[in-house]
């Protein structure tokens, strides 16, 4: 069984996920750039009940451009963003893969909004499988 751990920069705030990810993906949009302080935000998104949260979390909600809410949850000690929950997919958590800390983490198959991918980025995704 899987056993990984993302914290927060300070670690009061941590996630223990007991499965893979469903989805690990790639946001160039705008908000996730904002969010990230870098170029574009890489993510996993986990099932629900494989997600063990501990610590304090301070919540920030944003509509997205789908129109739908996401609530954001961060250390309220470092700011650190540690997980985040899509209204309309309520069974699932997602976790910023740097939060892993952890260069083995399963690599990216989806990317999002390329339209606004910074013109310099340049990922080198691997082949999808059949």
């Amino acid at each position: 069984m899987t056993h990984l751990v993302a914290s927060c920069s300070c670690g009061q705030l941590r996630a223990t996920v007991t499965h893979t990810p469903v989805r690990v993906s790639v946001c160039h949009c705008r908000a996730c750039q904002r969010r990230t302080g870098s170029a574009f935000g890489v993510q996993a998104r986990f099932e629900r009940g494989s997600v063990h949260i501990q610590g304090q979390g301070t919540e920030f909600v944003r509509t997205g451009d789908s129109g739908r809410r996401i609530t954001f949850t961060f250390c309220p000690h470092c700011g650190a963003t540690l997980h985040y929950t899509l209204e309309g997919l309520e069974d699932f958590v997602g976790i910023p893969v740097g939060a892993f800390a952890d260069r083995s983490f399963i690599p990216p198959a989806t990317v999002l909004y390329e339209e606004h991918a910074h013109p310099w980025v340049e990922l080198q995704l691997p082949p999808a499988s059949s």
